[in-house]
């Protein structure tokens, strides 16, 4: 399964199916992070964690790989604070079909959020977005998250 999994790909350092090297905005030992793909009206530059090694799911990812993203989702979360603007953020993790997974890959969503933006009733207004809508989101974050972000 790693060897087609397109998350692995962006760990490794290369380009996945809709999500390229150049939308990465930390990457460490364990831990990748990247502007995600896909966004929600009013939540957009939303970021995806994932660990380097291929884990399918919470069942599957080991306890050091589960820590090491969590801790990187924390630190994204407050880069999107910061450098967003909004009023606070959320993390989400499905697992299985009936749960939500799409991708097949140990992944957590860190959203911006404001007041009222109605994220989680709104989810079939999902859109997918070009490199360069992506972009101006990469920078913000690689220079919230400094030199420290490699």
């Amino acid at each position: 399964m790693a060897e087609q999994c397109t998350f692995c790909a962006i760990g490794a350092g290369g380009d996945g199916l809709r999500t390229g090297r150049d939308d990465v905005v930390l990457r460490n030992e364990a831990t990748t992070a990247f502007v995600a793909a896909e966004w929600w009206p009013g939540n957009e530059g939303h970021v995806l964690v994932i660990p380097n090694r291929h884990a399918r799911d919470i069942y599957e990812i080991a306890e050091a790989d589960l820590a090491a993203v969590y801790a990187t989702a924390k630190r994204l979360a407050t880069a999107i604070r910061r450098s967003y603007g909004c009023e606070g953020t959320s993390m989400r993790q499905h697992n299985e079909p009936a749960g939500g997974q799409d991708v097949f890959h140990f992944h957590v969503h860190v959203f911006p959020r404001w007041a009222d933006d109605r994220l989680y009733e709104r989810t079939d207004e999902a859109r997918g977005t070009t490199a360069e809508e992506r972009a101006p989101y990469v920078t913000r974050l690689r220079d919230a998250l400094g030199p420290a972000r490699a």
